[in-house]
């Protein structure tokens, strides 16, 4: 590999609480640990690797992190149970093949979420 090429590629996002953001991301969307610590944990789903960085504010934080799932529905209800915000219930756009929907999570990063619909 060249030196010039990334290793990794993270997705940072902000937390106030980082046991709460983790446990969010691990019951939620089922992501996996890699390392966790007060100012820095990192969780990972496959090769996707989601960084939080400790200190945050709590407030929005908008981000382009996208979820897509077989059933979008199944994860709104997740995303309420678990502390999150639905701001969008996932809906069909005229002319794209998903359904969209926007979440807030409990420290306060904004994301989607998406089906798959042809």
């Amino acid at each position: 590999m060249s030196a010039h090429r990334p290793e990794k590629i993270k997705f940072m996002l902000l937390a106030c609480d980082m046991a709460r953001a983790v446990r969010f991301y691990q019951r939620v969307f089922g992501l996996q640990e890699i390392f966790v610590s007060e100012f820095w944990s990192e969780l990972s789903f496959g090769t996707a690797i989601i960084a939080f960085h400790g200190g945050h504010d709590g407030s929005v934080n908008l981000t382009g992190l996208s979820f897509q799932f077989a059933d979008v529905f199944d994860t709104v209800e997740r995303i309420e149970k678990a502390g999150g915000l639905i701001l969008e219930v996932p809906n069909r756009r005229e002319g794209e093949p998903i359904m969209l929907g926007r979440f807030r999570d409990p420290e306060g990063n904004e994301g989607f979420i998406t089906q798959y619909v042809g």
